[in-house]
């Protein structure tokens, strides 16, 4: 190999690297109490990333992209919590509060304005595995497990989505959460193939 081929490789990787390392120090700084200016930093970052892998002609060398896919999956997975928390926020204008139990509380129709048992419990955990799996799947170049990953979770929170403010929630925090997953797991596939 070239010798400036592969400082070519080594500089794009090492770039690559370290703009994922700064999507997920932006993440976890606001992982609790996600906020739009980090999180929209991030996901810039992230963008970025991807059309760097897209029209770059070379592959980062394998010590970098192992790190890449270690780093880029973590921001992939955590990642999508906060960014679909901050989408869900900005959808619902604060009008869907969260239960004790991590689900949304959920308001009779009027004129019974007593609120209705706490629905789609164990989102946060659904998340992340969610995101794992299609984060993986994308790595391994079988972006079509996603789709087996969606059927799932559909049939499994199919008997919580009587409501119109269940099932917007459930599209808008899947799509939130896989877009960020896929944008991710995408940069670094195309980086390290």
């Amino acid at each position: 190999m070239f010798a400036p081929e592969l400082v070519a490789r080594t500089v794009y990787g090492a770039v690559l690297l370290a703009a994922f390392v700064a999507a997920l120090v932006l993440v976890l700084l606001r992982h609790r109490r996600p906020a739009s200016g980090p999180l929209l930093a991030a996901a810039i970052f992230l963008t970025l990333c991807l059309l760097a892998a897209a029209i770059s002609p070379v592959s980062a060398p394998l010590p970098f992209a192992a790190a890449l896919a270690v780093v880029g999956t973590t921001v992939a997975v955590l990642g999508g919590d906060p960014a679909a928390r901050r989408v869900l926020d900005l959808a619902s204008d604060d009008r869907v509060r969260e239960g004790e139990h991590g689900g949304i509380l959920l308001r009779a129709t009027p004129p019974e304005p007593q609120m209705l048992p706490e629905v789609m419990r164990g989102g946060v955990t659904i998340g992340y595995l969610e995101r794992a799996a299609a984060a993986l799947a994308i790595l391994v170049g079988y972006p079509e497990a996603i789709a087996v990953v969606v059927a799932i979770k559909g049939i499994a929170r199919f008997t919580e989505l009587g409501t119109p403010e269940a099932r917007e929630r459930f599209i808008i925090g899947t799509l939130a959460s896989l877009g960020w997953a896929c944008i991710a797991a995408a940069a670094v596939h195309l980086a390290i193939w």
